[in-house]
């Protein structure tokens, strides 16, 4: 099978590999599309010792079981899923947050991922798709995903309804994108979103229909926003939401561009601020982001833009550079 391969930092090989074996509890599926994630990204600048060279990436998935040897998973199904492979035994699974799973390894990462033609996936791990939700749509579950859990969790936070608040979004890639549209559908009327890019600036004020805004040139208004999402992760953009979070507001950390920085806790404490910290989804989650893209509630998508697998090594370099004016590449197989 044709395998797009992560062979060293800054190039990505299309290369032909093995058919993945099928095992007891696993199925083999027949990939349709997979997007280009930021982690994808950052493995490829060489910045993940998890993710080393010869590893095939991708964990934004959509296929068919080509092969199964799990009851109940037959060929020709159609499914996304939920790249964190999870015990399903720990606290944190029976509570239902396996995202925090003690023992979870990942697609892409720890297993060979999605950015093939094929992939094998331990079939609990999988979520069922509507067949009439266009393969590139679900293969944004994932990403959106994300955004769903962060925001739901911001609202337990929130002192008043999300609708009455000032929304910052730092960063307009995938996360950020997809938040501001899921914050728009929920009722949000005024919503700044910063971007580097201009062509995403474009996209974003086009699509989501909010303020988008160069924080280089148009600095956020400083204690304006009763909720800011930091969709980057950095320590400029993390000082830049202590900057703009109003007293009492919350800040949402998602991003995961850099490690440690100082925090101001002097004004989260005198500020009474929450500072909160998400990751991923749990499969609650992805499950209902399925039913959210089935009903249409992230738009019609028209900012994704779609290229073949063998067209991933450019689409890295084009990502890298800023050459595309879209926050989500999706690979079709």
């Amino acid at each position: 099978m044709k395998a797009l391969v992560y062979a060293q930092p800054g190039q990505m090989e299309l290369q032909e590999r093995p058919m993945p074996e099928l095992v007891d509890g696993e199925v083999v599926l027949k990939i349709e599309a997979v997007g280009i994630c930021g982690s994808d990204l950052h493995a490829w600048h060489g910045h993940d010792p998890r993710r080393q060279p010869g590893l095939v990436l991708g964990h934004e998935f959509v296929g068919r079981i080509e092969r199964s040897a799990a009851p109940g998973f037959e060929p020709g199904s159609r499914w996304t899923g939920n790249p964190l492979i999870v015990c399903g035994t720990c606290e944190y699974c029976v509570q239902g947050r396996n995202n925090l799973c003690a023992n979870r390894t990942m697609v892409g990462m720890t297993r060979p991922g999605a950015y093939a033609e094929y992939m094998s996936i331990p079939a609990p791990s999988l979520v069922a798709l509507p067949p009439e939700l266009p393969s590139v749509a679900a293969a944004l579950t994932e990403p959106a995903a994300t955004a769903w859990h962060a925001i739901n969790l911001s609202m337990r936070a929130l002192v008043r309804p999300l609708h009455e608040c000032r929304v910052l979004v730092i960063g307009g890639g995938a996360i950020g994108m997809l938040a501001g549209l899921l914050l728009t559908h929920m009722g949000v009327r005024e919503l700044t979103v910063t971007e580097l890019n201009p062509m995403r600036r474009e996209t974003l004020a086009r699509a989501v229909g909010c303020t988008a805004i160069d924080p280089r040139e148009h600095p956020p208004t400083e204690a304006r926003f009763e909720f800011v999402i930091d969709a980057v992760g950095s320590k400029v953009t993390r000082e830049q939401a202590f900057r703009s979070v109003k007293p009492g507001g919350v800040i949402m950390h998602v991003g995961l561009k850099g490690w440690a920085s100082e925090i101001d806790m002097r004004k989260l404490t005198l500020a009474e601020i929450s500072l909160l910290g998400t990751y991923t989804y749990t499969t609650a989650d992805l499950r209902a982001t399925v039913d959210a893209l089935q009903r249409g509630v992230f738009g019609d998508l028209a900012w994704v833009e779609e290229r073949r697998l063998d067209e991933g090594p450019q689409a890295f370099i084009d990502l890298d550079r800023g050459a595309s004016a879209a926050a989500k590449i999706v690979l079709r197989t």
